[in-house]
């Protein structure tokens, strides 16, 4: 098995990762990254990333396939490293691509066989994405996104939720088609009104680096609102490094960096939110110590 699948491709990226922030006094988990991508001048190793990350607070992270070979790879690390569990879809990029190859129902097919794996334990990131993808490509997209959402339930997994500039269509296809029982979105794009049309439905509310953005005061909004109850944390990693580090490589071990800000935003004690994050990310995904093959 290869340490990476493919390079960051936007930019020379020759920027060194960061030194590790301050630990965090309770641990937490990264529920959303990609340790298949290699970044920076020099790319860290899967079981690096995982090392660096426990040394600062973080017991785990969810590692999330974006096509057939992300997904395969994500399943077969996460069955034999107690520090990862897997995700596995399409990205709603990728369907419109495949399914003008003819290849869609085949890879939708091998997603389902994937989420049988014991340490695969939610189905993503799949979702709409609006912001890349015309007109053209929405049925695509569309019948993609239903295909995952059956997927996640008869299986009785999660499923983490990709929605760029579509959040009424990605709303409407759950209340239409049925939204699992642990509902994620992922790096939660919207505001206040998607907030608290999440907090109605029970659907957990993921903010990455991206919360700590200048311009991302919608963000910030949609945090204050939520139940805390709703909350996780996550990188994308290698992509929305938190301020002060953007243009850097990200990684999990800087999860503490997005943690303390969600803390000082909300006035909450630092160790009680790592405590809440902690135990909503374990009721969303189960035990990471179950399953390893």
């Amino acid at each position: 098995m290869s340490e990476h699948l493919r390079r960051r491709s936007d930019g020379g990226r020759a920027a060194e990762y960061p030194p590790a922030p301050e630990p965090l006094p309770v641990p937490v988990y990264d529920n959303h990254t990609h340790l298949e991508i290699a970044d920076g001048a020099l790319p860290l190793s899967p079981a690096e990333h995982l090392e660096r990350a426990a040394a600062v607070g973080i017991a785990g992270a969810v590692q999330v396939g974006t096509d057939v070979a992300t997904s395969r790879w994500s399943a077969e690390i996460a069955a034999r490293e107690p520090r990862l569990l897997a995700a596995v879809a399409l990205h709603p990029n990728e369907a419109p691509e495949l399914d003008a190859a003819g290849e869609l129902d085949a890879a939708i097919a091998v997603i389902d066989e994937l989420a049988a794996q014991p340490r695969v334990r939610a189905i993503g990131e799949t979702g709409l994405d609006y912001f890349r993808t015309g007109e053209e490509g929405r049925d695509a997209q569309h019948r993609a996104f239903e295909a995952h959402l059956d997927i996640a339930k008869r299986h009785g997994i999660a499923l983490q939720i990709h929605d760029r500039d579509a959040h009424d269509d990605v709303v409407a296809t759950l209340r239409r088609v049925g939204a699992p029982e642990r509902t994620v979105f992922h790096c939660f794009s919207g505001g206040e009104e998607l907030a608290r049309t999440a907090a109605d439905a029970g659907w957990y509310c993921s903010f990455a680096g991206n919360v700590t953005f200048k311009n991302a005061e919608n963000l910030r909004v949609a945090l204050r609102v939520l139940p805390r109850e709703l909350l996780l944390v996550e990188t994308d990693a290698p992509y929305l490094t938190p301020v002060p580090l953007r243009g850097r490589p990200n990684a999990p071990y800087l999860v503490p960096l997005t943690v303390r800000f969600m803390a000082e935003l909300l006035e909450l004690p630092l160790d009680g939110l790592c405590a809440q994050l902690a135990e909503n990310t374990e009721r969303v995904y189960g035990s990471w110590q179950e399953g390893l093959a």
